[in-house]
């Protein structure tokens, strides 16, 4: 061959499969006006791909002395349709590829090599009315197959199919006749496989306005069957070149189940329009968005006026959208419901509610229409904080005795950071203080899992000496400690689910320890403290609190307990601390109830009629 073989091979098929073998030789059967081709695959195992080897013989008019030399020439094609790289894949995943072809009362045999040209090959004249092309490949050039499907004639059957609608479908029109036989004994186990034109459904036909060009027209081809759910498919494809070119109009996840779906869009527009080895379109991109718009609004239209309960799963589908997202309402697009999948219609959804907020932001000063925007967009950028919360309360009641202490940390607050006021708006995802209480997000700092030194520096405004002792949660509201008002605190102490009554009571020690140190602060700096235990309450745990701790009123489980705590010792000063201890469901439920009412409220105006 008149070019460097293995060059051409890695730079036009590096990304191939070995798929591509089969359609090359069938579509080059097809060229040579085949009516029968045959496919014969043999291996010992599916793991021995060293003993694979494909036989594929056609009944076409063979490679008469024209063919023969456009073969041993790359690039050497008549119409723009042809490529003239398809063999290419051969070589890609056979080193041995040996050819016999029999064409006017002539026997012509060579190998496909590097060293191919039009005098490599053996000629040798026949009497026989015979006629065709057998092409035989061994010798596996990888280690291994990428999948034990491109030796099964079912999966080829389905593919084969998919690849050839198009050209198929034409020569069924033509009343043309096309038999291909699959056939595999691989692992001692022989399965077969036909392929003819019955295979292809009769296509209805629609023809698509299109302003990508006026004067080729756009045709769309299509079947709707209904068939058992095991065999829901659906092809939807550009035809280039009498071969498909898959196009995304409808996401695996909406494809309707107990259906099988064809919808191939022709036009003179696509000849041509491959790259050399068949792999991609060689369509510019804002063509190819039109064209996929137009493509899917049309098969919407089919699918909804053919399956008309497809049109109520959509408009259900939009609506639980609206429900759980309805800071978002307006924001999705109706043609993709139902089309693309949930997480791209969420993307596209928030990256127009982020434009829309970005404009605004952007703007040196606001029109009338754009204020009213503002308070919407307002709005909005609130549901969405609401919603996160939501979602950590969600987490919070879902949690189990195998989440650990950590996990459930850092549900309250991100652990080992010390969060400020000045930051509050980069740390609204970040800190959840609003679990315990909505007022604890008027903090001047929240402590998660820091150093009591960290805390008492923060309080004081002064150095201190290092201690490594670490609250859960210390939170520092209502003033700032620098401007020498009294302040308030609030120290968390958490335990995970699931442990022993040991464990959930070493929390009251805990608490007493971080009160013996910040007390001496108490009504100097200091006007009021809150200690929090939270726990997982049980009985168990209950009755070792009531005889000393009172039940408090929640929507859930709370007690308290007032004791005085040493601070000082000679003299000794002991002050009143208050303890309470909180049972983790009804944080959490205490947390929803508030969250639920602005949710409800917000859900009330922007959820769509």
């Amino acid at each position: 061959m008149e070019v460097k073989l293995s060059q051409a091979v890695k730079m036009f098929f590096g990304n191939s499969s070995l798929e591509m073998v089969y359609f090359e030789a069938i579509a080059n059967s097809l060229d040579a006006e085949a009516s029968e081709i045959n496919i014969d695959i043999s291996a010992k195992t599916y793991k021995e791909v060293e003993t694979l080897k494909i036989t594929i013989e056609d009944n076409g008019i063979g490679f008469n002395d024209d063919r023969y030399k456009k073969f041993c020439r790359l690039f050497d094609v008549e119409e723009k349709s042809h490529k003239g790289l398809g063999r290419l894949v051969f070589p890609c995943y056979f080193e041995t590829i040996e050819i016999e072809s029999i064409y006017e009362n002539y026997k012509r045999t060579f190998a496909f090599t590097e060293d191919l040209n039009e005098k490599s090959c053996v000629i040798v004249p026949i009497e026989s009315k015979k006629r065709g092309t057998t092409i035989q490949m061994h010798d596996y050039t990888f280690t291994k197959l990428k999948a034990y499907n491109y030796i099964q004639p079912l999966y080829l059957k389905q593919r084969i199919l998919e690849e050839f609608y198009p050209r198929l479908f034409r020569l069924k029109q033509q009343g043309v006749n096309i038999i291909i036989n699959l056939k595999s004994d691989v692992e001692n186990l022989k399965t077969t496989e036909v392929i003819s034109i019955s295979d292809i459904p009769e296509l209805k036909l629609v023809e698509l306005d299109s302003s990508v060009n006026i004067f080729d027209k756009f045709n769309l081809y299509y079947s709707i069957q209904k068939v058992d759910i095991s065999e829901t498919s659906l092809i939807a494809a550009i035809s280039v070149d009498d071969r498909t070119k898959k196009i995304e109009i409808i996401d695996n996840e909406n494809i309707p189940s107990g259906y099988k779906m064809i919808f191939l869009l022709f036009s003179d527009w696509f000849v041509g329009r491959v790259d050399y080895s068949r792999q991609s379109l060689d369509i510019p991109d804002n063509d190819l968005k039109i064209i996929q718009n137009l493509f899917r609004k049309k098969v919407a239209l089919i699918i909804e006026n053919e399956i008309p309960q497809i049109k109520d799963k959509n408009k259900q589908t939009k609506n639980n959208l609206v429900n759980k997202y309805p800071h978002l309402s307006g924001y999705f697009k109706s043609d993709d419901i139902g089309y693309s999948s949930r997480t791209d219609i969420l993307k596209k959804a928030q990256d127009e509610f982020f434009k829309a907020q970005r404009e605004l932001l952007e703007a040196n000063s606001l029109t009338d229409e754009q204020y009213q925007k503002s308070i919407e967009i307002s709005s909005r950028a609130l549901t969405e904080y609401i919603l996160f919360r939501q979602l950590t309360i969600d987490k919070l009641k879902n949690s189990t005795k195998e989440n650990s202490e950590a996990e459930l940390h850092k549900l309250f607050a991100t652990m080992k950071i010390q969060f400020e006021k000045e930051n509050f708006v980069n740390d609204l995802y970040s800190n959840n203080a609003w679990l315990l209480d909505d007022k604890y997000m008027t903090y001047e700092a929240v402590l998660s899992d820091k150093e009591m030194g960290d805390l008492i520096k923060f309080i004081t405004n002064e150095e201190t000496k290092r201690d490594d002792d670490r609250p859960d949660i210390a939170i520092v509201f209502s003033n700032n400690p620098s401007e020498n008002i009294p302040f308030d605190v609030v120290i968390v102490e958490l335990k995970k689910r699931g442990i022993s009554l040991e464990e959930n009571i070493k929390v009251i020690t805990q608490l007493e320890k971080r009160a013996r140190k910040l007390m001496q602060f108490y009504d100097n700096k200091i006007q009021r403290i809150w200690f929090y235990g939270i726990i997982e309450l049980n009985k168990e745990v209950e009755l070792a609190l009531k005889g000393d701790y009172t039940p408090l009123y929640s929507s859930g489980k709370m007690y308290y307990r007032e004791r005085k705590v040493a601070i000082q010792m000679e003299p000794d000063i002991l002050l009143p601390v208050g303890i309470f201890i909180w049972d983790i469901d009804a944080v959490i439920k205490d947390a929803d109830a508030r969250n639920s009412a602005f949710l409800n409220l917000i859900k009330s105006k922007f959820v769509e009629e």
